[in-house]
Formats: structure tokens, C-alpha cells, sequence
């Protein structure tokens, strides 16, 4: 009986341990995957609200407003940043510090969010002026005053003027590249308009609240 006791009691303490094991790794396959990713996708986006403002709406005038953007959009530009395809100050380096999978997680974070509008003066005639030139240069790719998602090529309406002026300026300095279609726009655009004819859309893209 001494014996048989230990033995018992070994083989009930290993049994335990087995069930625990099993009962835990089925529960990590069941659950912890699921929780894990939810919360990551949110931890990751969370790390841009120093510059971009919580959930992604900025309170800043040199930064843009991101929610609302489509993920497609955001994935492409964080990608340019972090290949260094797009200069920049500290989006590069910022960029270069996720991979791939994390940066499209971070971009169906802010696509899920809800744009929303600067508050911002604007030049009402000047704005009148900035509508017709929109339609008439712009509409093609930002539809909807440059408001709509689904073109993939980012907010123009209701986003921070200093922001839209400076990134402008990277694009007509070739700082930053312009798409084909882009730079043939802005050519005719700066022609016959000029500077005014610039000044005139941002009004406008400021004006749209």
C-alpha cells in the first residue's frame, strides 16, 4: 500500500498537468489569437496620435487628418515613406519601423474612423473661385470636392490648409513626385491661374466644413 500510494499520486499529478497544458494551448489557439490581433491593430494606430490627433482626426496644422482615409491609400503612402520613396522629416523614419503587415493593419484601423473636418477660415470669394477650379483641374481624381474615400488618393476638402500648402510645394519644388496625370494638371493649372489660381483652391478645401 506504501507503494502503490506514490505512484498514485504520481500518475494523477501528471494526468493534471496534461489536462492543463491541453486546456491551455486550446485555449490560446481559440482565443488569444483573436484578442491578440484586435488589440495590436489598435496598440499600433494608437502610436500616430502624437502628430495625427486620437483616432486619427488632427489638431494640428502642419500634420494631415488620416481618418477616414481609405486603407488602401494609407498602406501606399506609409510603404513610399518607409522605401523612401516619398521624402520626409520623420515619416520615413517613423515608417521604417513596422512591417509590411503591421503597416495594413494600421491603415483598416484609420479607414474604419471618421473624418472630420478642420476648423479653419477661409477667403469666401476666393473659395467660389477654388470651386470652379477644382471641377475644372482636380475633380477627375478627388471627386466630391475631394472628399470621397473610394478615389484612393486622400483627402483635399476640410483638410488643414498649411498642411495641403506644404505638401504642394514639395510637389512643385520635385521634392516629392507627381503622378502623371497630377503634374499635367497642375502645369495647366500654374499657367493660366498662377499662384492666385492655388491660393483660390485651398480656400476652397478649407471652406469645405
Amino acid at each position: 500500500m506504501k507503494e502503490i500510494l506514490p505512484k498514485m499520486l504520481l500518475l494523477t499529478s501528471l494526468a493534471l498537468s496534461m489536462t492543463t497544458t491541453a486546456f491551455a494551448a486550446g485555449d490560446e489557439k481559440k482565443k488569444t489569437p483573436a484578442l491578440m490581433d484586435g488589440a495590436k491593430a489598435e496598440m499600433l494606430a494608437n502610436t500616430c496620435a502624437g502628430c495625427h490627433g486620437f483616432d486619427g482626426v488632427s489638431q494640428g496644422p502642419a500634420t494631415p487628418t488620416i481618418a477616414g482615409m481609405s486603407a488602401e491609400y494609407i498602406t501606399e503612402v506609409l510603404k513610399a515613406y518607409k522605401s523612401g520613396d516619398t521624402s520626409s522629416t520623420i515619416m520615413g523614419r517613423i515608417a521604417k519601423g513596422y512591417t509590411d503587415d503591421e503597416i495594413k493593419q494600421i491603415a483598416e484601423v484609420f479607414a474604419k474612423k471618421k473624418f472630420v473636418a478642420a476648423k479653419q477660415d477661409s477667403d469666401a470669394d476666393a473659395a467660389k473661385k477654388g470651386k470652379k477650379l477644382h471641377k475644372k483641374y482636380c475633380e477627375k481624381c478627388h471627386s466630391e470636392s475631394g472628399s470621397e474615400a473610394g478615389d484612393d488618393s486622400g483627402f483635399l476638402a476640410g483638410q488643414w490648409t498649411p498642411y495641403l500648402q506644404a505638401t504642394m510645394t514639395d510637389f512643385t519644388s520635385g521634392k516629392r513626385e507627381m503622378p502623371k496625370k497630377m503634374k499635367k494638371k497642375v502645369k495647366k493649372l500654374m499657367k493660366k491661374e498662377g499662384d492666385d489660381g492655388m491660393k483660390a483652391l485651398m480656400a476652397y478645401y478649407a471652406s469645405q466644413q
